[in-house]
């Protein structure tokens, strides 16, 4: 014998499990055939930085920290360009994305 609740019954018999959702359509983030706008300047940046960062540690390791200090300034230096390059392009590619959107064409 299986137990009823009174919520099921009172639904005709039906569960009370929620629709599913309804599907996702990725057409509504297309940019309808635009390649995707990418900055080359922040790879180059990151790698600067990375490199900077790298020699700047093996100069603590073999005893200078003079040097090393100057490059842990100079990382700082070049993850805060890269960080601006960040933010400027995704301001200034952002801008055209939604002119895009919006309907006006070049």
């Amino acid at each position: 014998m299986e137990k009823s609740s009174g919520a099921a019954a009172a639904a005709g018999g039906r569960s009370s499990t929620p629709p599913p959702p309804p599907p996702m359509y990725t057409d509504e983030f297309a940019l309808e055939g635009k390649k995707p706008v990418k900055n080359p300047f922040v790879p180059i940046g990151a790698l600067v930085t990375a490199g900077v960062l790298t020699a700047g540690l093996i100069s603590f390791r073999y005893g200078n920290s003079k040097l090393g200090q100057k490059l842990m300034r100079a990382r700082v230096v070049a993850q805060g360009a890269t960080v601006a390059l960040m933010i400027g392009s995704a301001y200034y590619y952002g801008d055209q994305i939604k002119l895009f959107k919006k309907g006006s064409s070049p």
